[in-house]
């Protein structure tokens, strides 16, 4: 059988899974604190045809998924009036969850329920720089605030409510993406303040996915084209197994 066949035929697995990559950023385009996945591919072992000669003689047999990596450039900042509605610089990541059993989010859209009790959009509680789940007092609910350092305040009053807690991953790359907007947190990784982070926490706004859709659409079109090429290879391959059969009639 034809080697090209299988290369074709590995070609075609890659690009419909750099397809699949492409079309999951593509839906979340709109998703609050979204970072874009890319992909990238490697070629296969190669098959020695001779030592003879000063230089290998070599076939390659196709080519592998080597990568598919998270992009954790920053996005773009929704203006939305919100005083629970938060984002956080650089590789700052919100801790939401139940004490001692946390995930981490760019996703700063929270709420506060019926019993005070700051929330995500998904239910999950957000949690202080004690790994402690907020809750607001009564009387503050329509008054407190939220500042750079990701303290709850209310007018008057000195010592905050509560303090945000915040975990910095020095290669975000490496979190893995859990579902509902988050990523599981680095064992061993404790709840810090804003301060002592060096983030700052920004309130009334939201940060926007990072995927650029001209880029994506561009991508689309070279997996495409990288699809329709190999499975132009593997109908070549076969024409010409077809003439071999035909050498006997």
């Amino acid at each position: 059988m034809l080697r090209s066949m299988y290369s074709g035929v590995s070609g075609m697995k890659n690009f419909q899974t750099k397809l699949d990559v492409i079309g999951n950023n593509i839906s979340n385009v709109n998703t609050i604190g979204y970072k874009k996945s890319t992909i990238n591919f490697q070629d296969l072992m190669s098959q020695n045809m001779s030592n003879s000669g000063s230089n290998p003689m070599q076939v390659g047999l196709g080519s592998s998924t080597s990568s598919i990596n998270v992009v954790h450039t920053p996005g773009s900042s929704m203006s939305t009036g919100v005083a629970t509605d938060l984002t956080v610089s650089g590789n700052g990541f919100f801790v939401v969850g139940t004490p001692g059993d946390f995930n981490l989010t760019r996703s700063g859209s929270f709420t506060v329920n019926n019993a005070g009790v700051l929330k995500t959009a998904q239910g999950q509680d957000v949690l202080d720089s004690q790994g402690r789940t907020i809750t607001i007092p009564e009387n503050n609910r329509d008054s407190f605030g939220i500042n750079s350092a990701g303290q709850i305040v209310v007018p008057g009053s000195v010592n905050p409510i509560a303090t945000l807690g915040i975990i910095t991953v020095d290669n975000p790359s490496s979190l893995r993406k859990v579902g509902g907007s988050m990523y599981g947190a680095p064992a061993n990784s404790t709840p810090t303040t804003a301060a002592l982070a060096e983030v700052s926490v920004g309130s009334g706004q939201l940060e926007m996915s990072n995927v650029d859709l001209t880029e994506e659409f561009t991508e689309m079109i070279i997996a495409q084209r990288g699809f329709q090429a190999n499975s132009r290879t593997i109908t070549t391959s076969d024409e010409i197994l077809q003439e071999v059969v035909n050498l006997k009639r």
